[in-house]
């Protein structure tokens, strides 16, 4: 594997000019874009003395054919592919820039044919699939031919790969994108294509992949998809250490995987700098507007809005930007209809789908939400969102089956996601599948609670199954949570960050325990917390009383304060050594499941 740390800047940089000039005479924009940004954030030796690198060589087959070439070029920048196809055809096509731009320029045209009769509401969807599919397979057969025979360079495999891909043909598809980075290791667009067909790191590592340095930045993209995001950000790291601390793209990918684990504030910390690095970017400013939509940061999120109107009101990235601030609004309509607007400007954009079923579950459509979660896994089968959001909708439907097998699938997705955990365990537990829920919920919390309820999940499940040491463990754990979490944001009022209700239940559960247990002290000073909710206030006055009596009973010393006192206030104390820490302090210890 090629080191990060021992490239050549000046070679790299050369190669990168090199590859985006090759993409960009075969109009693979979006492959030469990315090229372009990593060739101009290298600060080389070079730079000072305007060198450029020879594009001789390409030019040396297009000679006999640069006419024709350069006249159909200029009708695909223009995006009149058929056009461009009929001048093609009259040429011999000895050059592997034109062949691979007639194949290329047939293949976007049936793209684009397609995309304008799934919007014509007089043709059958039916129809337009086959009639897609029956010229895509025209395609594939001249492709698969020119294959055979080995006459396909690296772009002309990508091209074959993506045709593959679409006819399904997903084991073939992987082995010809292969081929193509083999031959032409910084098209990234093939580096994309094969990032899709991979659905695990065990698939990932299978693969024999060119030994290029641009193979780190593929790995980093793949394991931020696959969400082993420490990965990620260590490789992104390393290019950065390295060269390419100025790479938009790179800065970019850093903030999505810090999103990906949930490192909100730092996520938004490195799209700020991103914005004012290059403030009219649009590209991934649709996943800046989600995490400002989860953060509720409402000011930020409008100003964000208005700026990529100002850019470019009709981009799928300003749509998407537009529809979360209605929705954080709670202007679920509108927000639907700018979600819709981003489909037809791009069917092939991915989130829209899985965005549009969250705003159909806000509006309690059901029905509108199913299809457009599983709209969205049909695109995208890794988005996890999706897979979650399917689980809820059957949840709600109380089809209990079904929304375990979408909450499983998403977990599987996010393995270390605490909110995919707790609910396939709430799923098992409906299902009175006990001992699985109590797994899910031990590693629920284990994982880091991010919603702070995993505990309490399980420690209701102990009770449930008269499990009585493990219950008041996991109630005291769950206090200790409480404690600690409130310590550390200096709140004084414990009900400001866990709801009193769960407390109250944690206290009462845990008076009572230590009583059956003849505990009588820290039965007390859990009934006396008791009193502080008013769920419970009743009940810990009658538990005082009851430990009270025994205590007489038992010839104990009286205890200090009266029973018309028991509402005060604890004394001064310090944290270390109060009542509460008694509680929690942890004396009990439960095992995992």
């Amino acid at each position: 594997m090629a080191d990060i740390s021992s490239l050549d800047l000046c070679q790299v940089k050369e190669e990168l000019i090199q590859a985006n000039w090759q993409c960009n005479i075969r109009g693979l924009t979006h492959g030469a874009t990315r090229l372009a940004e990593l060739a101009y954030c290298l600060k080389t030796s070079q730079d000072a003395g305007g060198h450029i690198p020879s594009f001789s060589q390409p030019f040396e087959n297009l000679q006999k054919e640069y006419c024709v070439y350069s006249l159909a070029k200029s009708y695909f920048d223009l995006k009149e592919y058929l056009r461009a196809v009929h001048f093609l055809e009259q040429s011999e096509l000895q050059s592997n820039v034109t062949y691979f731009l007639y194949m290329y320029s047939r293949y976007l045209a049936e793209e684009k044919r397609r995309s304008y009769n799934m919007t014509d509401s007089f043709t059958s969807m039916t129809s337009v699939i086959n009639d897609d599919l029956a010229r895509v397979k025209i395609l594939k057969t001249e492709l698969s031919e020119k294959h055979q025979k080995k006459e396909l360079d690296g772009f002309c495999l990508y091209l074959y790969g993506v045709v593959l891909k679409k006819l399904d043909l997903l084991k073939e598809a992987t082995n010809v994108l292969l081929e193509s980075v083999h031959k032409e290791p910084l098209h990234w667009g093939a580096w994309q294509e094969l990032n899709t067909l991979i659905p695990d790191k065990e698939t990932l590592q299978s693969l024999t992949l060119p030994n290029h340095w641009i193979k780190h930045l593929f790995l980093a993209h793949m394991y931020s998809e696959l969400q082993h995001t420490d990965e990620a950000l260590q490789i992104y790291q390393s290019f950065i250490d390295n060269g390419f601390a100025d790479c938009t793209y790179i800065q970019a990918q850093m903030a999505i995987a810090h999103d990906n684990s949930r490192s909100f504030d730092q996520a938004v910390d490195v799209f700020m700098k991103l914005r004012e690095k290059d403030p009219y970017r649009l590209e991934n400013m649709d996943i800046f507007s989600n995490i400002l939509f989860v953060k509720e940061n409402r000011v930020e999120l409008a100003y964000l809005a208005h700026s990529v109107c100002e850019i470019d009101k009709y981009r799928v990235e300003t749509c998407c930007v537009i529809a979360n601030y209605y929705s954080l609004r709670s202007q679920h309509e509108k927000a639907l209809l700018y979600f819709q607007r981003a489909l037809k400007l791009n069917p092939h954009y991915l989130s829209a789908w899985t965005l549009i079923g969250h705003e159909y579950m806000e509006m309690k459509n059901i029905t509108a939400a199913i299809e457009a979660y599983r709209q969205a896994i049909e695109v995208n089968s890794r988005d996890f969102r999706a897979w979650y959001g399917l689980g809820q909708t059957y949840e709600i439907m109380k089809m209990h089956y079904y929304s375990l097998y979408y909450y499983w699938k998403a977990q599987q997705l996010r393995p270390n996601d605490s909110r995919m955990l707790v609910a396939l365990g709430d799923g098992y537990e409906k299902l009175e599948r006990l001992q699985e829920a109590k797994k899910c919920y031990w590693k629920a919390h284990s994982v880091g609670d991010v919603e702070g309820i995993a505990l309490m999940r399980l420690a209701r499940l102990y009770e449930r199954l008269n499990e009585e040491q493990q219950a008041a463990a996991a109630y005291s754990q769950y206090i200790n949570q409480v404690h600690r979490q409130n310590t550390l944001r200096r709140i004084g009022d414990q009900n400001n960050f866990y709801a009193s209700e769960e407390m109250a239940q944690a206290y009462k559960y845990l008076a009572n325990f230590y009583l059956r247990q003849n505990r009588l002290d820290e039965a007390y000073h859990a009934a006396q917390q008791c009193t502080s909710y008013n769920e419970t206030k009743e009940e810990g006055k009658a538990l005082l009383r009851q430990i009270a009596h025994l205590r007489v009973g038992d010839g104990a010393t009286q205890m200090e304060e009266s029973t018309d006192s028991i509402t005060n206030e604890l004394p001064e104390t310090t944290v270390e050594h109060s009542p509460l820490m008694q509680i929690i302090s942890g004396r009990h210890s439960f095992t995992p499941p």
